[in-house]
């Protein structure tokens, strides 16, 4: 899968009909226009208007202003002409020349002290360099972009060459991770900015990358985010081919169907051609992998019509390539041999393209390295004359420098290595205490991840144990009780609850005033959470039992607790940039209050959902339903025990006993 570069070409992604009210507008304008900046401007948006579908003529624009921009001494008009002139070049796909002009575009822009335009273009060379494949070259050009976006605090070019950062990253298996983080950096950033089309294409990227490394969860996540923010635009394909694609790898292929044909609409909406052929090459691979060649035939036909108008050469040559296989596999072997030669001189054609480039990268750095060379021989002669009448002079000084240098060093050297022991000392230390706290806050996994990556992915759970506790009458006590001795009671019996579901492998989640909030099942997943979320409960209504029992021994007012559980689906994640919390969210967490709240003091109230896990090992008490919003009616049971320890001391009779027997 190819993640989307950012390119600040200003490009506006619309295809041009021979008759485009848009472009006729402006070049009305034109007709009559007088020889100023306004004319230029209007040249300008002509020629990026043109870029992505007519690079010749987006080029001729491109010329004629910066030919007036000159005349005018317009030098903001001036450097976008020439950064115009420049991309129409690229897709031509004349790069030397792009980068000639890019060249050009940059003095342009430092000689006026033009900062963002800087940026940009100096993301745009970055942006060249890295589909050429020369990433040490890209990189270099994306962090110097970053630096001048963060000099003058422009986060949408902060953002884009973050961006493309992470693409860099991303072409190597082992710098995955750094390519997430950048990701990731860009995606927190465009959120804040609310550039919807940054936030899509970002997250695609995630998705993509999370899917490649085999964690669905996260990548559907990311994709799901993606077709929210590309919503009824032209970029919207992409998720919906992607999350096709996720379907696909689950063998889901009714569902990637769906998917691909949605995108394929949108794409037709948009008339996007490009996006059209690859949604109808999905849709043929997925009936193709399942041997249903008659309903792949029509989808690879479409493509190839689609692409060869474009023309999209790699498309042709992956429709060419699945109509061969169709046709063999349903036995017309004249036309599968037609097409599987198509594909083979379109795999040629594609491949004498990329050997023409490299030939030409080659031709190049000959040309330079030839040059360079005559530099060379023009003054070796003189450098040779001053070197030998320098070099016994200089052995000499060399000496004796060495020497003082040597001793210098020796005790620097050793100072130092003093030094950085006492200070490694010290950041080791520094560095258990911080992870320690971070433990205590996070859950093992999650602080993992968020000291590797800086960030900590959302996750969907399938099923997760949710209890509440809450005391009833809790004000009445409060006013009765200094905010000291409030503290300490509660800090107390929350202890003894954290020390409950620790044994239990449960997390605690938050406490909220005299409310405490824990579940079972995350962030490790486990099938024993819900067996083990009721026993806590037992003990921690035991523990309350005891505690009260205590209280009134000394005179004071008993606690009431009552205990809420429910079981289902939510999200799970770190919130906050400063103050990180784990926490969770979804209707899971709000039926678990409402099971609390309904509750009764010294009872466990657990749901139906819950009681469908627990009914083999605890007996239950039915005593009614609830409504909840957007779910209905749910029924409610009192835990009375577990059904072992019951029959233990003989509180079940003899019919319960056998009937649980079998």
């Amino acid at each position: 899968m190819l993640l989307h570069i950012l390119f600040c070409l200003c490009i506006l992604s619309i295809s041009v009909s021979a008759q485009d009210p848009f472009a006729d507008s402006l070049k009305s304008l034109l007709s009559n226009a007088k020889e100023d900046s306004n004319t230029v401007n209007t040249l300008l948006n002509l020629s990026k208007y043109y870029l992505d579908s007519k690079p010749e003529e987006a080029k001729q624009y491109g010329l004629r202003a910066l030919d007036l921009a000159t005349r005018l001494n317009f030098m903001a008009g001036r450097a976008l002409a020439l950064k115009n002139i420049g991309a129409a070049y690229y897709f031509l796909g004349n790069t030397n020349t792009t980068l000639d002009y890019y060249e050009q575009s940059l003095n342009v822009y430092d000689s006026i002290g033009d900062l963002e335009g800087k940026a940009m273009i100096l993301n745009n060379f970055g942006t060249v360099y890295y589909m050429k494949g020369t990433d040490d070259k890209a990189l270099d050009y994306y962090f110097k972009s970053l630096d001048v976006a963060e000099k003058i605090g422009n986060k949408a070019r902060i953002v884009t060459a973050y961006s493309n950062i992470g693409n860099v990253f991303h072409n190597k298996r082992a710098t995955t991770e750094k390519a997430l983080s950048f990701f990731l950096k860009a995606l927190n950033l465009s959120e804040e900015i609310d550039d919807k089309n940054i936030i899509g294409g970002l997250s695609v990227n995630l998705g993509e990358i999370y899917l490649e490394l085999n964690k669905d969860d996260s990548a559907l996540f990311f994709f799901s985010k993606s077709l929210i923010a590309y919503e009824n635009t032209i970029n919207m394909p992409y998720p919906l081919r992607d999350m096709g694609q996720f379907y696909a790898k689950k063998k889901d292929y009714k569902t990637a169907i769906k998917y691909f044909e949605r995108a394929y609409e949108m794409a037709k909406k948009f008339d996007s051609k490009l996006d059209m052929a690859q949604a109808l090459l999905s849709i043929g691979d997925a009936y193709a992998v399942q041997n249903n060649f008659k309903s792949a035939l029509p989808a690879y036909k479409e493509a190839e019509k689609i692409a060869a108008n474009i023309p999209a050469f790699k498309e042709m040559d992956d429709a060419y390539s699945g109509l061969a296989l169709s046709y063999s596999k349903l036995g017309d072997f004249a036309r599968a041999f037609n097409y599987q030669r198509l594909h083979s001189e379109m795999a040629d054609t594609l491949n004498n393209q990329v050997l023409i480039d490299k030939l030409t990268t080659l031709q190049n750095n000959f040309e330079i390295q030839t040059r360079q060379n005559q530099i060379n021989l023009l003054t070796k002669d003189k450098e040779l004359q001053q070197l030998e009448l320098s070099s016994q002079k200089l052995q000499k000084e060399f000496i004796t420098a060495g020497l003082a240098l040597i001793f210098i060093i020796a005790v620097i050297i050793l100072r130092n290595n003093i030094h950085t022991a006492r200070v490694n000392k010290i950041l080791d230390k520094q560095k258990a205490e911080i992870e320690s706290l971070l433990l205590n806050i996070l859950p093992h996994e999650v602080a993992t991840e968020l000291q590797q990556t800086g960030q900590a992915t959302p996750r969907y759970y399938d099923c997760v144990s949710v209890l509440f506790t809450d005391f009833k009458g809790f004000t009445k006590h409060a006013d009765a009780m200094s905010p000291q001795e409030i503290v300490s009671e509660l800090s107390t019996c929350f202890i003894a609850f954290d020390n409950i579901i620790d044994r239990y492998n449960l997390e605690k989640i938050k406490t909220i005033g005299d409310s405490y909030m824990c579940a079972g099942g995350i962030p490790t997943e486990n099938e024993s959470h819900p067996r083990d979320m009721v026993k806590a409960a037992i003990e921690i209504r035991e523990y309350m039992r005891t505690h009260n029992e205590q209280r009134k021994g000394m005179g004071l007012l008993p606690w009431d607790l009552r205990i809420g559980v429910h079981i289902g689906p939510l999200v799970a994640g770190v919130v906050g940039r400063k103050k990180y919390a784990y926490d969770i969210w979804g209707s899971t967490v709000n039926i678990a209050s409402r099971m609390e709240s309904n509750g009764e003091p010294g009872q466990i109230n657990i749901s139906s959902a819950t009681y469908d896990y627990v009914k083999e090992y605890f007996l239950c008490t039915h005593r009614g339903k609830i409504s909840a919003k957007n779910i209905g009616e749910i029924d409610m049971y009192f835990v009375d025990g577990e059904i072992a320890h019951l029959k233990q001391i003989g509180h079940l009779t003899s019919t319960a006993a056998i009937d649980l027997d079998k």
